[in-house]
């Protein structure tokens, strides 16, 4: 789970140089110019911050980045409960950054009330770019709103990529549907193949995609803020509040409490790790449906809740030892968050993990599926202190590859690759460049 960003990250809207456009009802838009010769970005998704999870910490992060090398953004969400009430047009900018929001109509998604999904909205946004016509349109999610963004880029014909961020496939097994797999893989191919490039964070998801029939497939990862996750966070009044003293092992895990993250081996884990530590103290960050369960399950653990920027990196530089044993990850920017923070890893070999740890140099790794083997990891761990001190420090190494700034990078050149196949295309139109300079 990433904490939300600094306000920083998340730029306010340019001042509109035009009218607001006349749009369907539902439907919020500044004027979209470009200042410069640089990229107008189409950015759709169903989540985006203050939502607390990995993919709307992500974006805003690539947002970001996208307006520090000097490109446009168009930002197409759902409008969000509490933070866009009563929000009619775009604020002022502070910060000169051109960044404007287009907020639809959304509704709450089944079991993640906090959360919201779009609803169809193909008409509006042909009419959105045909009257402001982007030059690339990059999809993040594949619900009713990012399909209807699909529709409407190939319908105009723009350049157009997606990103595969959650395993939907995988967690219709943890909610009682595992035989909606095949429909919703389908459905997912059908998606991703209309696109023109597919990002995925891992190599190794790119060849299970890949194994699926998923084409154009392209690895681009997630980054980390070192100067937010890092060791010198730790907070002895901190570890005080939670009853451990100087010496006493606390392991952590962050995430939602859900049934996807695999918790039942995280409980088992801890519990054989306190027959070798009987001080150990259990350490919870994230909220979901199954909070009620695992406090009657382990009275004694520490559930801190969802916590947010230094704050956030406080908890992971506070406590010792990382466990994190869930199997439905696209990627996992816990596992990254956790390494930066200088902890020592338990992981299986899968996703972020199985990408950035050498299991026994700067991680322990457990082969995927087998819950014995990572117990076992977890508690050799938990027994040799000064090895897990080294492990961490290993660790925090091996993340500073992946600061944010190389990220995008990656990002704008899928991008411009994009760009260069559409321009192949009959029919293809580029967007009018608007100089306010001319």
């Amino acid at each position: 789970m990433r904490a939300m960003q600094p306000k920083s990250l998340m730029p306010t809207p340019y001042p509109p140089s035009a009218p607001t456009l006349a749009v369907p009802t539902g439907i919020i838009v500044d004027h979209f110019a470009a200042a410069r010769r640089s990229l107008r970005i189409a950015f759709v998704t169903e989540t985006y911050p203050p939502e607390v999870n990995g993919v709307s910490m992500t974006l805003a992060r690539v947002v970001d980045g996208l307006h520090r090398r000097n490109h446009d953004v168009q930002l197409i969400r759902p409008r969000q409960p509490g933070k866009d009430a009563g929000k009619e047009g775009a604020d002022a900018s502070s910060n000169g950054l051109r960044f404007h929001e287009v907020l639809m109509r959304g509704l709450p998604i089944p079991r993640y009330p906090n959360l919201r999904m779009g609803v169809p909205s193909k008409k509006a946004l042909i009419k959105l770019w045909s009257t402001h016509r982007p030059d690339v349109v990059h999809i993040a999610t594949e619900g009713p709103l990012g399909w209807s963004a699909l529709q409407a880029a190939l319908n105009l014909k723009l350049p157009v990529s997606t990103d595969f961020r959650t395993n939907f496939h995988a967690y219709s097994k943890h909610y009682g549907i595992g035989w909606l797999h095949k429909p919703i893989m389908a459905y997912l191919r059908k998606f991703h193949n209309r696109a023109h490039c597919t990002m995925v964070p891992t190599e190794a998801l790119r060849r299970d995609l890949d194994s699926y029939g998923f084409r154009d497939l392209r690895v681009v990862a997630r980054g980390v803020d070192m100067q937010q996750f890092n060791s010198t966070r730790r907070s002895a009044a901190l570890r005080q509040s939670w009853g451990a003293a100087d010496n006493d092992l606390v392991v952590s895990c962050v995430g939602r409490l859900a049934p996807e993250k695999n918790l039942n081996t995280l409980l088992t884990a801890f519990a054989a790790i306190r027959q070798v530590q009987p001080r150990a103290k259990l350490l919870l960050v994230g909220e979901g449906p199954l909070r009620a369960e695992l406090q009657a399950r382990c009275p004694d653990a520490i559930f801190a809740g969802q916590r947010h920027a230094a704050d956030l990196a406080e908890h992971y530089a506070s406590s010792d030892l990382f466990l994190f044993p869930s199997l439905t990850e696209t990627f996992g920017n816990v596992t990254l968050e956790a390494m930066a923070s200088g902890l020592a890893v338990v992981a299986f070999n899968y996703a972020a993990a199985a990408e950035l740890i050498s299991s026994g140099h700067d991680g322990l790794l457990a082969p995927p599926d087998d819950g014995a083997a990572f117990v076992r990891l977890a508690v050799d761990a938990a027994q040799d202190m000064a090895r897990c001190r080294q492990l961490g420090e290993r660790a925090r190494l091996k993340a500073t590859e992946l600061d944010w700034a190389s990220i995008v990078m990656r990002f704008e050149d899928a991008l411009a690759g994009v760009m260069r196949h559409n321009e192949q295309m009959p029919g293809f139109v580029f967007a009018a460049r608007h100089d306010p300079a001319a």
